[in-house]
């Protein structure tokens, strides 16, 4: 039986250069997904998930409803935020293939910047610009007509991704209560090149922990390690920024991906493959709501079902396969390989190993040629290998979407809640005591207005959520945990 969600919508806000870069991939896969099944040229609800039908004959532009299904597609804009300090990388945006699919009200620049200092973007911007932003979602809000959840993409290594962006978060869960914030937060690597992305980071992971629904962590140096995997001729560095960021650019051929020097004449980087990743794990999250399938899945019940305690929701996401993203032409994966990639740490955003943590809950959410029994025979056959918590052995949440992606029979995306995030996790801290036991670069946080007690408090959430993981792993097994108090 063949299942459709009712019509809901999502909006998603993309701050600073990685959150734009990424959207920008995106917004381009998203629109070549949805031409290859809407045949008809009309707007229905699939595209009303993130795209407004517009008359621009009209200023500003006049909306045309979903009806039937059977309006003509006249102009799509899509349910997007652009939030940067610096107007470089949106302005390439809008003057490129997908300029007309943003509104140009929905852009917020400026031209300074942060200067990778998180104090400017969150103490300086964030009151500065706080108007307009929120000007700008209620505008977008005010035009679907069941939001369901803000896609927020940014990098944490930075300052407009760290500061404003987690800004944003606290101002949504303020103004928006009840609609879940999902957001997709860029780790940086261990030796980027921002010698303050050891504060940034800290301090934007503590905003995080205490006013997002669902933070999906992925690692910049995890993205690197699978493009140099799935494409070793094309990617010769290993070196990370602060964000998967790089010029990303519409490609011409679906689901291929053709990598380009971001940074002129000197060494390539991934920024392109690494963007459409992250992008495709973002299709991948939202693929029910917009098409059908057997097993849909509301993207909020993913908070539901993966989150048993406040502030423990960060959801390791592995998708599978990856080599397809890189070459159109590699064979489908089988199935049961599929799921047995999907919880190795190759194919991990992070790099923690997932086979030493322990699954406090799990969703399966795969796309295309799959059929439920396959799904069932699988999960019978991991359950026996992958240590779940004994109090909740069959948290499993699975969802099937009948359209695959781009260039792919079918696709497989995994979000574990799983305690090996406190590696992940712990090597933020350790880079941050690097610096803080020194006081090396403080004054540029305080001369911002930033009270100095924000670092102690920044670290000691950090550690608090670290000790709550590693909690479940000592836990007698006959004892259901007890709810944490704060």
């Amino acid at each position: 039986t063949v299942k459709t969600q009712s019509m809901t919508q999502c909006i998603t806000i993309q701050v600073g250069q990685c959150g734009n870069q990424i959207g920008c991939r995106f917004w381009d896969l998203a629109l070549r997904e949805h031409a290859r099944v809407n045949k008809d040229g009309c707007f229905d609800d699939a595209l009303g998930t993130f795209f407004r039908n517009v008359d621009t004959r009209f200023d500003p532009p006049a909306d045309l409803p979903v009806g039937e299904g059977r309006t003509p597609i006249a102009s799509l804009r899509a349910r997007a935020i652009l939030v940067d300090m610096e107007e470089g990388v949106i302005n390439e945006t809008l003057k490129g293939p997908l300029g007309d699919v943003f509104d140009a009200r929905q852009r917020i620049t400026s031209v300074s910047g942060c200067g990778n200092n998180w104090a400017v973007g969150h103490l300086q911007y964030g009151p500065q610009y706080r108007e307009s932003i929120l000007e700008a979602i209620q505008t977008a809000a005010e035009k679907c007509d069941c939001l369901q959840s803000f896609l927020i993409m940014h990098s944490i290594g930075g300052g407009t991704g760290s500061g404003l962006g987690s800004y944003i978060v606290e101002m949504l869960k303020d103004e928006y209560p009840e609609v879940y914030r999902f957001v997709t937060a860029v780790f940086p690597s261990e030796d980027d090149d921002v010698v303050t992305s050891p504060y940034n980071s800290v301090l934007a992971a503590h905003q995080l922990i205490e006013y997002a629904d669902c933070v999906l962590p992925v690692e910049n140096q995890a993205l690197i390690d699978i493009c140099d995997k799935i494409n070793p001729k094309s990617l010769s560095s290993r070196s990370g920024g602060s964000g998967a960021g790089g010029p990303a650019r519409p490609t011409t051929s679906q689901g291929a991906h053709q990598p380009h020097n971001a940074l002129g004449d000197g060494p390539k980087k991934p920024f392109d493959s690494m963007n459409n990743i992250v992008a495709n794990m973002l299709l991948h999250l939202t693929a029910s709501p917009r098409f059908e399938g057997a097993l849909n899945v509301d993207i909020n019940e993913i908070t539901m079902n993966l989150v048993p305690f406040p502030r423990m929701h960060f959801l390791v996401p592995s998708l599978t396969p990856l080599h397809a993203l890189a070459d159109a032409a590699c064979p489908p994966r089988r199935l049961d390989q599929m799921f047995t990639d999907a919880f190795s740490r190759d194919y991990q955003l992070i790099r923690a190993d997932p086979r030493h943590g322990m699954y406090l809950a799990c969703a399966l959410l795969l796309r295309g040629e799959v059929e439920v029994s396959g799904v069932r025979r699988n999960i019978d056959r991991l359950r026996p290998s992958l240590r779940f918590a004994a109090w909740n052995q069959d948290a499993w949440k699975t969802g099937l979407c009948a359209v695959p992606p781009l260039g792919q029979t079918r696709a497989l995306l995994c979000l574990a809640n799983n305690t090996c995030v406190t590696s992940t996790l712990s090597v933020l801290r350790d880079r941050f005591l690097k610096l803080y036991r020194c006081k090396a670069y403080k004054h540029h946080f305080v001369s911002e207005g930033m009270d100095e007690a924000r670092f102690d408090s920044s670290l000691s959430s950090l550690t608090t959520v670290m000790r709550l993981y590693d909690d479940m792993l000592t836990a007698p097994a006959d004892l259901p945990p007890r709810l944490p108090l704060y």
